[in-house]
């Protein structure tokens, strides 16, 4: 006889993951990765691939990634696409949220499974979510604040979770460079991935490259090392002094997470003193905002960002439409830039700043992520023409835009 408390075959499962909105909003799902609670933005990218690149890039630092592609995971992941530096180390993502069950991976270059490696760097995911629904959330109201939390026993405080996210300060005002940069200062010489070498060294430095690490991607660095550059790379604290001090060519204000404007407390007055002295300097997502407040300009919180793959941007120097990957919750206000500041690329997409350069001095810098390669390669050119800044400061020829 069957006992009248068995479960029926037709039960819904328990929920052992929740996604609960500052606004008191409990979305169900089930756990996987990390188990525990993370307090974060969420945002939704609607990249279709690179998402082991995204949960690794420190700019999702403090953020919760709704992902719009439903089938998240089924490439497993491996080594070689880790963005962080530390390789060891979180980028700080809060978690990921996606739509279909992780499933066992199918692809050449994996070396793991998804929901494990999540697991071991620390970060909670949620699956059976409509994602769809959520992006639309987002779209209407703006990034939510939330907590995620993930028990595979479905043991929840509901109460406390939502307290929980309806007191989170979110990401205004948040200085998180300082939580995902280096420590310590190291060189870079390694280069790009080709598919029949893996990634080169470079052996012929000649030009020296100090980078100012607000929570850097190794691809930047192996772009700025394939132009032949030396990359000695420095804390997001250093200051002006510990920058001339090595002598650059050139000076790089890497990608980052947080509020540019907290940052930029210590970072913009560096900023300042290295523009005036007139090295060529190429800043790019955190370092283009806050070059954007060291010019004179204000950046913006934005309504629910820019996080995706498929962004065109108009480059009006060359009147070209460039596919950029992006990533940002706080953009450059155009109409705050000074006289001397030039509007160099806009968004196709809501006409938002993407690019600036001065007219006097040659310094410039993107929004978007030129080293990420959506295009796949519409943005390299960038790097080029840093180092031809670079040639020029040295009476050497230039070469073309690549």
């Amino acid at each position: 006889m069957t006992s009248s408390t068995a479960t029926s075959p037709w039960a819904e499962p328990t929920p052992t993951a929740l996604l609960v909105l500052a606004d008191g909003t409990v979305i169900e799902g089930f756990g996987f990765g990390a188990q525990g609670s993370a307090v974060g933005e969420v945002c939704f990218n609607t990249a279709m691939t690179g998402y082991e690149e995204i949960l690794t890039d420190p700019s999702y630092s403090g953020q919760i990634v709704t992902f719009t592609f439903p089938h998240i995971g089924n490439v497993g992941v491996n080594d070689e696409d880790i963005e962080t530096v530390n390789m060891a180390a979180s980028s700080g993502i809060r978690g990921c949220v996606v739509k279909a069950d992780v499933t066992d991976p199918s692809n050449y270059r994996s070396t793991r499974r998804f929901d494990a490696w999540l697991s071991a760097r620390g970060i909670i995911g949620i699956s059976g979510v409509d994602t769809r629904a959520l992006t639309a959330l987002v779209r209407e109201k703006g990034m939510p604040n939330a907590v995620i939390a993930h028990d595979p026993d479905g043991n929840f405080d509901i109460p406390a979770l939502k307290a929980e996210a309806a007191a989170w300060g979110g990401l205004v005002g948040l200085d998180l460079a300082k939580d995902v940069t280096g420590s310590q200062t190291y060189t870079w010489d390694e280069t790009t991935w080709t598919h029949e070498h893996g990634y080169g060294t470079m052996s012929d430095p000649r030009y020296h490259v100090v980078a100012v690490d607000y929570g850097t991607k190794r691809n930047i660095l192996r772009l700025l090392a394939d132009q032949h550059c030396k990359v000695t790379v420095l804390p997001a604290t250093a200051t002006a002094d510990d920058v001339m001090a090595h002598n650059p060519d050139g000076v790089f204000l890497s990608n980052g997470p947080g509020d540019p404007a907290a940052t930029g407390e210590y970072a913009v007055p560096m900023i300042r003193q290295i523009v005036d002295s007139g090295i060529p300097t190429f800043g790019i997502c955190l370092g283009h905002q806050m070059m954007g407040i060291a010019l004179g300009g204000k950046t913006v919180k934005m309504h629910q960002g820019h996080h995706g793959a498929n962004h065109p941007v108009m480059d009006h120097t060359t009147g070209k439409v460039e596919i950029t990957s992006m990533n940002h919750g706080f953009a450059v206000d155009a109409n705050s830039l000074p006289d001397n500041v030039e509007q160099t690329h806009v968004s196709l997409f809501d006409g938002s700043n993407c690019g600036l350069r001065l007219k006097d001095k040659p310094v410039f810098s993107v929004q978007y992520h030129p080293e990420a390669s959506p295009g796949p390669r519409d943005s390299h050119y960038l790097f080029t023409r840093f180092v031809n800044l670079i040639r020029e400061r040295k009476g050497e020829a230039t070469v073309a835009e690549r």
